[in-house]
Order: C-alpha cells, then structure tokens, then sequence
C-alpha cells in the first residue's frame, strides 16, 4: 500500500529527506507520494519514517492501492536491486 499525505500537510520537507525510495516529491499544493516507489518502508526500516519525522501527522494509508508486505518488499528488492 501506498502512503497518501493529506491536504493538512504544511510543506515542512521533513519527509522528503527520510525516505528510502526518493518517493515524495512537491505537489501543485502539498507534497505527494509515488505509488510506484513507496514501499512503506518495507525492506528499509521497520516503520514508515515520513510518518516518525511528520510533525502535523498528515500521512496516511492510501485506501486506493493496498498491497501486502510481502508486494511490498519485492517492490523495494527492485528498486534497489
């Protein structure tokens, strides 16, 4: 599953640094997530870090693409293979 930030994000960067995948990126308005490069930091970290580093916790699980860790981490294996 990918990560979704919500329209409560104050463009603060923190979570552009933390992520393993390069997946965040500026929106037109807030940032946004890659589906395609988020891995929930699976295969990286034991928890996502733009969630540990967001002060006004606007990152949430997308409801749109659900996937299973295991997807997850074959998701990472390829991007970083």
């Amino acid at each position: 599953m990918a990560l979704l930030i919500t329209n409560e994000c104050i463009s603060c960067d923190a979570c552009v640094a933390v992520c393993p995948n390069q997946a965040i990126a500026q929106g037109s308005s807030v940032y946004v997530v890659d589906p395609e490069l988020c891995t929930e930091c699976v295969g990286a970290e034991d928890e996502p870090q733009c969630r540990t580093v967001c002060p006004v916790e606007c990152i949430i699980d997308d409801p749109d693409r659900r996937e299973s860790r295991d997807a997850l981490q074959a998701k990472y294996q390829r991007l970083h293979s």
